[in-house]
């Protein structure tokens, strides 16, 4: 049975960062199977730890699920707005998921959730160089304005990532383009599309990394594949 050490699997209920347990285990309010905690101690899923006299709960199982979101819900768990939010559609999952990363509002496509906060951390990251695919419908469009999404291009003063864009339909002044992208600014494919002359009048998400969303229907879910999560690991 693997042991971890007893700061990292605080950390991983969620009792506080690695650092602060570890303070915590410190100032002795930590007992394991009835004793008083040490700094360096290993633990397995079977001890008993008590964190100021209360039980430790287990971790839940961890579940990575894909949802097609639908445009008008926010990636928020809890929007003071009262607008509709993704974990609406995904109530009968469960464990309770949380959304990696964003799809701003008139957005829709793949999102993944997860109660992984560890890998949905490092996904999150900006060094994580992971290409988010998006089909991007424009108005306004002119020869040449894949080249200048390409770049060099700046967002708020900083240069952004070279972008890789492919032009897959043209119909007059009105286009459509696959859009792949390694950074998650803000509203960051609508912004460089604004720099560029166009305006976006759909913006879908169909692939982050490895995982593509396909055909799964809009507003439905999936369990990733055991070779999805690998995956998924294999980048942090």
């Amino acid at each position: 049975m693997e042991e971890q050490r007893l700061q990292k699997v605080l950390s991983a209920h969620g009792v506080a960062s690695r650092r602060q347990a570890e303070q915590m285990i410190t100032e002795g309010r930590v007992r394991v199977n009835g004793n008083t905690a040490q700094l360096g101690d290993k633990v397995t899923e079977t001890d008993v730890i008590e964190v100021d006299g209360a039980v430790l709960r287990r971790a839940p199982r961890p579940v990575y699920i894909l949802l097609h979101k639908p445009r008008g819900y926010v990636t928020t768990c809890k929007d003071e707005q009262g607008r509709r939010d993704v974990t609406e559609l995904v109530q009968d999952c469960p464990e309770r998921v949380y959304p990696v990363g964003r799809l701003d509002l008139n957005s829709e496509g793949l999102l993944l959730l997860t109660n992984d906060g560890a890998l949905a951390n490092r996904l999150m990251h900006p060094s994580g160089q992971v290409e988010k695919v998006y089909l991007c419908w424009v108005t306004g469009y002119r020869a040449g304005a894949e080249e200048k999404l390409r770049g060099p291009m700046e967002l708020d003063g900083r240069p952004l990532n070279p972008a890789r864009v492919v032009l897959r339909r043209v119909n007059g002044d009105q286009a459509m383009l696959e859009v792949g992208i390694t950074e998650g600014r803000n509203r960051q494919v609508r912004r460089m599309c604004d720099l560029a002359g166009l305006h976006v009048t759909r913006l879908k998400r169909i692939g982050e990394g490895q995982l593509r969303l396909d055909r799964l229907p809009v507003g439905k879910w999936r369990y990733l594949t055991d070779e999805e999560i690998a995956y998924l690991h294999s980048l942090m």
